[in-house]
């Protein structure tokens, strides 16, 4: 009997023997596991480009606006009451626990050297609190918004930002761009067409200077960057002019070929505020699960006459006419777009604007139906008023607007001329220079 004892109790100890060391074994893998998805998830982090994009395809209607005004950049002015606001909709309808920290980046929105409490004031972690569900709508979705600065999070010091808005389980579903502004120097500019007679009737320059009484510039050549953007797009960004006379503490920038742009022409635009009547340029609005807007063909405008067409250069509205609120209450649909035009062999033709963050992504691509003989593709937008142009993008990834829209030099075009300033010995870039300006007198 005692012989029986001490077996049975040899067997139960080399039992509980081997379930802690399998236990050991499976928590060591469970933690190791945890170590590399951890390793991954911050390789990820890192890896992400500092520009506008969203990584998650329930995420839309991304917007980013000063002071609530809906066609203003997101530029605040140092020390001052300006305020941001973010909105955008999870089309998955539920509540999310999502964040959002704060990156600073150089001129050229490559991350900065300064760590997040030189350049923040407040907690560099913030959650989104503020959501509403959508209301009387086809598409449900979950809208949600915040502000910036706020009590919680302030900037420090000018320059490029960018928010990295993210899950609760640390994947990002989303990036914005938006600067701080410590003006420092005045910026004179002029729009007008362009000086050598080859370039007249297509292209518009962009002459200016910029006086900086109020700062030290021991050289303008190493200290001083300028970027110009037009309609505030970074596919056609100029980015390596540098003063040709320097005189009386002003840089001129006076050039007759290096500063100039396509001209382009008119965006093209449609309205779909109502889903209850037709706009001019929609053909149809038909329901079958969820709202379809049909647009008119468009058609090739190479070869047309300049006319003028109005529009808010490439940039878009959200708002309904059924509803008083259109971050809740304006409905999503597909948007059918057609392009008549003959196949064009080793290019690609993408819509282009605002609501595409002016890139040439897959969503925004058209693909060519040989039944119709039209270049056809539907993007799932939500109601309001778009502007937009076709694209095309070669081989070489080289873009080209005017083979299918045209190219005049009385084009209206915004101009923005942004500057930045890093003295010897500085760490990041100031953004001490801003200044918008419009085409809309050549004509």
């Amino acid at each position: 009997m005692k012989i029986q004892n001490f077996i049975l109790a040899l067997y139960s100890i080399s039992i509980l023997i081997c379930s802690c060391w399998s236990s050991k074994e499976i928590s060591e893998e469970i933690n190791t596991t945890k170590e590399i998805l951890i390793v991954e998830k911050e390789i990820d982090i890192e890896e992400i480009k500092y520009e506008n994009q969203t990584f998650n395809n329930k995420i839309k209607s991304v917007v980013c606006n000063k002071n609530k005004l809906d066609l203003s950049l997101p530029i605040l002015n140092l020390f001052s009451n300006d305020v941001l606001t973010i909105h955008f909709d999870d089309l998955d309808g539920d509540r999310k626990d999502y964040y959002y920290n704060i990156i600073h980046c150089n001129s050229n929105w490559e991350k900065s050297d300064l760590i997040e409490s030189e350049y923040l004031d407040g907690f560099f972690i913030n959650s989104i609190s503020d959501y509403e569900f959508s209301f009387n709508t086809v598409q449900k979705y979950t809208h949600y918004m915040f502000e910036f600065p706020n009590q919680n999070v302030k900037p420090k010091v000018s320059g490029n930002y960018i928010f990295q808005i993210f899950e609760e389980n640390k994947n990002i579903v989303l990036t914005k761009r938006f600067m701080v502004l410590d003006n420092k120097v005045v910026i004179d500019s002029k729009i007008r067409r362009a000086t050598l007679a080859d370039f007249r009737a297509t292209r518009h320059e962009i002459d200016f200077s910029i006086n900086y009484n109020n700062i030290k510039i021991a050289d303008p050549y190493s200290e001083i960057t300028v970027h110009i953007k037009q309609n505030n797009s970074e596919e056609n960004i100029i980015t390596d002019l540098h003063p040709l006379f320097v005189k009386n503490q002003k840089l001129i920038y006076d050039y007759e070929s290096e500063n100039t742009f396509l001209g382009n022409n008119e965006f093209r635009h449609f309205d779909f505020s109502s889903l209850r009547y037709q706009s001019d340029r929609i053909s149809e609005i038909k329901f079958d699960s969820i709202n379809n807007v049909y647009l008119f063909d468009d058609h090739k405008r190479t070869f047309n006459l300049y006319s003028i067409e109005p529009d808010i250069n490439g940039n878009f509205l959200i708002r309904t006419q059924e509803g008083w609120n259109p971050n809740t209450e304006a409905d999503y649909a597909n948007v059918h777009f057609t392009l008549e035009i003959e196949e064009i062999s080793n290019q690609e033709i993408y819509l282009i604007g605002s609501f595409s963050d002016w890139k040439f992504n897959k969503e925004f691509k058209l693909l060519y139906n040989k039944e119709t003989q039209k270049y056809e593709t539907m993007i799932l937008l939500k109601q309001g008023y778009y502007n937009y142009q076709y694209a095309l993008l070669n081989s070489s990834a080289k873009e080209n607007i005017n083979f299918i829209e045209g190219n005049h030099y009385q084009t209206r075009n915004d101009y923005y001329i942004y500057v930045y300033y890093k003295p010897v010995g500085a760490r990041y870039d100031q953004l001490v220079g801003y200044s918008k300006n419009s085409s809309k007198e050549l004509f």
